[in-house]
């Protein structure tokens, strides 16, 4: 597993906006036509994944920002990953694994005790390694008109 420091970001400043366009721009062109800021999807913008009511993480290798995501509330114990992305010269390194891991550590920390999140028919690489970290197809708790997996995961014992 590779070496990836987590700090706090924000999603619409710093290295957390430069990583979370060029993921928007990279899913909206594997999907044309899609605007992901679109009021027909799930919000998961700056009211959402920024304090408080959210948490944005930005990971850094050898200190170049390779990845970010955020943890959004979806009701009492209950979040969701949303913006999940890994640079392409970061991919395939275990960069991807450690980010899941760290969004779960820290949305322990912050008291939820189960996380979903979703992904679309083009993303095969992340659905297989959301089943491999452990979570389950549920339905389509968050109205995506892309997404085709959804996934949950319990992240407590209690």
């Amino acid at each position: 597993m590779p070496t990836v420091a987590f700090a706090d970001a924000r999603v619409d400043s710093g290295d957390g906006a430069r990583l979370e366009t060029a993921m928007r721009a990279e899913v909206e062109a594997m999907y044309p036509g899609l605007d992901m800021t679109a009021p027909d999807m799930p919000p998961a913008g700056p009211d959402e994944l920024n304090p408080p009511h959210g948490v944005f993480l930005v990971g850094y290798r050898d200190g170049e920002a390779v990845c970010c995501g955020g943890i959004k509330t979806l009701a009492p114990g209950v979040c969701e990953f949303k913006r999940m992305y890994v640079t392409p010269a970061a991919r395939g390194s275990g960069v991807g694994r450690a980010l899941l891991g760290a969004l779960e550590e820290r949305a322990r920390a912050l008291g939820f005790h189960t996380a979903r999140l979703d992904t679309g028919e083009r993303q095969t690489v992340a659905q297989r390694l959301y089943l491999s970290a452990g979570y389950r197809p549920m339905g389509n708790f968050n109205a995506n008109p892309v997404a085709t997996f959804f996934g949950e995961k319990r992240i407590t014992g209690g």
